[in-house]
């Protein structure tokens, strides 16, 4: 009878062990490093705006987790990114100049990667968090030009803008093996022109309340190993 006992629970603890077994979802990480270009945007009224390109460089770690339909990651990211603001050199003056801008920063995200095809094609969406410096003239010659809109604000009264920024990323992930490519899009949900709203601006002859959103193209290549 004790011999029929053990039997049976042997069985169970082996059928305990191999269900157990057979539920362990084992998760492959791997790190990949990017770089690439973007194409940079302000979505806003205030200003008459102009992309322009710029460029991107940094690293993820990949969590590939092989009996889900998706894959996470986490990544930092360095960026440069420009832009066009329109201007001129005094108020009477019809004839428009294109202002440069840049913006330079470090980017945090958060990404699910949803497999539509294994891990040879995802699509890509996830939060972002954004620290960037000052919107910098890339000529300071311009500084002074006065930005269309406005009878008096000038390029160097608006490079105050906020630091801190909340982002959203969409977009697709293929390729084979260790090199991919991305294409994403990135929205800024946070007002990026925010802060100048508390500095005491001329904006006679324009809107005083400043509002933009970024809006960015990403194409770039990324190797993992």
């Amino acid at each position: 009878m004790k011999n029929k006992h053990y039997a049976l629970l042997v069985a169970f603890m082996l059928c305990f062990v191999t269900n157990n077994h057979s539920q362990v979802v084992v998760i492959k990480n791997g790190i990949g490093i990017h770089g690439g270009v973007t194409q940079f945007n302000i979505l806003t009224d205030n200003f008459e705006t102009t992309s322009a390109t710029g460029f991107v460089g940094g690293f993820s770690a990949t969590g590939n987790i092989p009996h889900k339909r998706y894959n996470v990651s986490f990544g930092l990211q360095f960026f440069q990114n420009n832009i066009d603001i329109s201007g001129r050199t005094a108020v009477d003056i019809i004839e428009n100049q294109n202002i440069e801008y840049n913006l330079k920063g470090v980017q945090a995200t958060f990404m699910f990667h949803i497999k539509l095809a294994s891990n040879f094609f995802t699509l890509d969406i996830g939060p972002q968090l954004q620290f960037n410096d000052k919107l910098e003239l890339s000529n300071d010659n311009q500084s002074n030009l006065i930005l269309n809109g406005y009878n008096a604000l000038t390029a160097g009264d608006i490079t105050d803008v906020s630091m801190f920024n909340a982002n959203g990323i969409a977009g697709f992930t293929g390729g084979i093996g260790a090199f991919k490519l991305r294409a994403h899009y990135t929205y800024g949900f946070t007002n990026i022109l925010n802060k100048l709203n508390d500095e005491n601006l001329n904006t006679t002859g324009g809107d005083s309340d400043f509002k933009g959103n970024q809006s960015i193209i990403t194409v770039s290549a990324m190797f993992t190993f």
